[in-house]
């Protein structure tokens, strides 16, 4: 069985987002393997295409979405807009579209998939292992002033990373593009710490300008997603 395969069945066993926990309201459920598995055409196409591996890619929206396109009846939309299985925001959404030829419905799960990858890839390009996540998470200014004046990550960002570290996700998993263009790995803290057991120092706040929000951070207080 390979890693993917391996990674994706001990998702069954993952505890719950720690992203909603943080709240005080009840996390987002991790999805089983077939709740992924559906995806795999989808993120197969997505890896080839941007060099980014299918291990990180299934591991993302696990923690964003758990695999779900919809919640309670609705195509599944946190509170700040960010959309779909990736939850890409919609003005990542329309960059990665003019860029890439993607089609007009960001909850459609090929093009979803397809600019959340391309949107990983930007974050490893720009930031390496395993600072795109916290990027990812917590938007890239926000992640730069981390790096630049050890301003703490939220504490919804450092969850988000352990959950991630805790599905498996590796340095080495990127080795499989080597030689196709690849930045190179970095230590993003800038204690020298791996980024994956940061010091949380501050309070977890929240700014409506991320490029990309968990589902868990925003759905949890709400019956209905916002559009």
């Amino acid at each position: 069985m390979d890693r993917v395969a391996l990674l994706m069945l001990g998702m069954i066993a993952v505890a719950p987002c720690a992203c909603s926990a943080s709240t005080g309201a009840e996390p987002v459920a991790i999805s089983h393997s077939p709740q992924l598995g559906k995806w795999r055409h989808f993120v197969a196409e997505a890896s080839k295409r941007f060099r980014v591996p299918e291990a990180w890619i299934y591991a993302v929206i696990d923690a964003e979405s758990g695999g779900k396109t919809m919640l309670h009846g609705r195509p599944i939309t946190s509170r700040a807009g960010a959309m779909g299985l990736m939850q890409v925001m919609p003005e990542t959404y329309q960059d990665m579209r003019a860029q890439y030829g993607l089609g007009a419905d960001p909850h459609d799960p090929h093009d979803n998939i397809l600019a959340g990858t391309a949107y990983l890839r930007a974050m490893y390009d720009r930031f390496g292992f395993p600072g795109l996540f916290a990027a990812y998470n917590a938007g890239p200014e926000r992640y730069q002033a981390h790096l630049k004046r050890g301003t703490p990550l939220p504490k919804e960002t450092v969850d988000y990373l352990k959950q991630l570290r805790a599905a498996g996700v590796s340095r080495t998993d990127i080795e499989q593009f080597k030689g196709k263009s690849v930045a190179p790995d970095r230590q993003d803290a800038p204690s020298g710490r791996s980024l994956f057991f940061p010091q949380n120092g501050g309070r977890a706040f929240a700014r409506n300008g991320d490029l990309f929000v968990p589902l868990g951070r925003d759905v949890a207080h709400v019956k209905e997603p916002e559009r």
